[in-house]
């Protein structure tokens, strides 16, 4: 399948720009959001997406302009879709085991203060084993 070259570069040039702008809400909302909670979703979400088409484009470069199928762009993707959820996952966690123990403070968002941590939120954070379970040691 053949493809004019200035279609190509309109193609490409259309993946580049839509990624570059979705980076750029996504760092902007980094910097702009108020609480942590609240900045992980700019990182997260919008510049995901964003270097996501910038690899688009490159994927349609190689292929429309070149010729050539690459896998570097595929490696990054999965890599970047494997790491970007799991360590806002981890950042997220911390984040509210220092809440549950009166370490962090937050300034209210657009949403509000958070609410404070009580004994029946603690299915984010570690905790000690409760006696009898598995993981207890003072049974032992």
């Amino acid at each position: 399948m053949s493809v004019p070259l200035p279609l190509a570069e309109v193609i490409v040039s259309l993946l580049i720009v839509i990624g570059g702008s979705f980076a750029l809400i996504g760092s902007w909302g980094l910097v702009r959001l108020p609480s942590l909670m609240e900045r992980l979703h700019g990182p997260t979400k919008a510049t995901t997406l964003g270097l996501g088409g910038m690899l688009l484009g490159s994927v349609a470069y190689f292929q429309l302009v070149r010729g050539e199928w690459t896998t570097h762009e595929l490696l990054v993707s999965v890599f970047l879709f494997v790491t970007a959820p799991i360590s806002a996952n981890l950042i997220a966690k911390v984040h509210l085991h220092r809440l549950r123990l009166g370490e962090a403070s937050e300034a209210a968002g657009p949403a509000g203060r958070p609410a404070p941590p009580t004994a029946d939120t603690d299915w984010a954070t570690h905790e000690a084993p409760h006696l009898g379970t598995p993981g207890d040691m003072a049974g032992d």
